[in-house]
């Protein structure tokens, strides 16, 4: 499971900051819905299932894009643990 740091504020436009580095980050429409399902807990297989089944997207491009999105999110430290 991954989770996102609890003290990284995101508004509704997809404007992340994290009070810790001071830094900000501009999240697209995808890396949104990406980051609304991480906060709500959810799996990165569930976050596959419900964007596949949801919007029309190849699902080896969406899997590479989510892979990506991730290590980006790691890189920032902004996953506060990752488990599977």
């Amino acid at each position: 499971m991954i989770k996102i740091k609890k003290d990284i504020a995101v508004s509704e436009t997809g404007f992340l900051f994290d009070p810790n580095t001071g830094e900000s980050f501009n999240l697209n429409k995808t890396g949104q819905i990406i980051f609304k399902q991480l906060a709500e807990g959810k799996s990165q297989s569930e976050i596959l299932k419900s964007v596949l089944e949801n919007y029309e997207i190849e699902d080896h491009v969406f899997h590479r894009y989510l892979d990506e999105f991730l290590m980006m999110l790691k890189q920032f430290n902004l996953i506060e643990k990752e488990e599977d």
